[in-house]
């Protein structure tokens, strides 16, 4: 079942994909559960926003796929390497990434998103999925410069729409059968198997929910292949992930 959260008539609303239409919402499904109003409106007359909005934080794995970590001379790490972004730093497909004047390298990471849908503490490997409300694309905007001068990455990596979420959360999704794929301007950068990560969606969760409580809402980006690299105001930036659909963000210059 794929769910979006869209903006209709100035307000803003979520539904249940079904082909051309939504289908209205009585809320949203995270707390209010799958009932609907009735209504149908065409994804046309829609604009589709972030599908979720962290409540509390996204959680970010570094390094996550072998041949990204070599990329930039280091090993994957043997624990799945943490760090978060504010909630802030989330927009959703079509919404502008801004360059920030602080740096002059901005890169895409493509990455693979679950949001979490119950509270969880010290979840055991094999109960992650129960946690899981489902899954989204994300782009890890990162401001590559920053990184390296500041030797650690929340500034880096948590400016303001430094987080695309979308374009939907798909709640029935085989991780290990999809692919992704990020594109600059139209060319392939990325290209992977999600089976390629180094560390798998239930022991990331297992991991994080043993350091601090995941709420309703909060995302876990899983890493990102190789083929990372800068983007300049006026690229457009699309990351694909089979079953999943397609995430676009243009760029700008704040």
């Amino acid at each position: 079942m794929k769910i979006a959260r869209f903006s209709h008539q100035d307000s803003i609303r979520f539904g249940i994909v079904d082909d051309r239409d939504l289908v209205v919402l009585d809320g949203d499904p995270m707390f209010a559960g799958f009932e609907t109003t009735g209504e149908r409106v065409p994804l046309v007359d829609a604009v589709l926003l972030a599908p979720v909005i962290p409540r509390s934080k996204v959680i970010c794995v570094g390094r996550n796929y072998r041949e990204h970590a070599a990329e930039f001379g280091n090993e994957a790490p043997t624990e799945p390497m943490l760090f978060l972004k504010p909630n802030t730093a989330v927009v959703g497909p079509g919404d502008a990434i801004v360059r920030p004047p602080q740096s002059e390298r901005t890169d895409f990471e493509g990455e693979l998103a679950v949001v979490i849908g119950s509270i969880a503490k010290n979840v055991a490997v094999e109960r992650a999925a129960e946690v899981v409300f489902g899954y989204t694309i994300g782009n890890d905007i990162t401001a590559r410069d920053l990184q390296k001068r500041d030797g650690q990455w929340a500034r880096a990596k948590g400016f303001d729409t430094f987080c695309p979420l979308g374009p939907v959360i798909e709640t029935e999704f085989d991780v290990a059968s999809a692919t992704i794929e990020s594109r600059l301007n139209g060319e392939v950068r990325q290209h992977a198997p999600l089976s390629d990560m180094v560390h798998s969606v239930a022991d990331i969760i297992a991991y994080a929910s043993a350091a601090f409580t995941l709420l309703p809402g909060d995302v876990i980006l899983t890493g990102t292949p190789a083929g990372v690299g800068p983007f300049t105001a006026g690229d457009t930036l699309e990351v694909e992930i089979s079953g999943l659909g397609v995430l676009t963000n243009t760029a700008r210059n704040a």
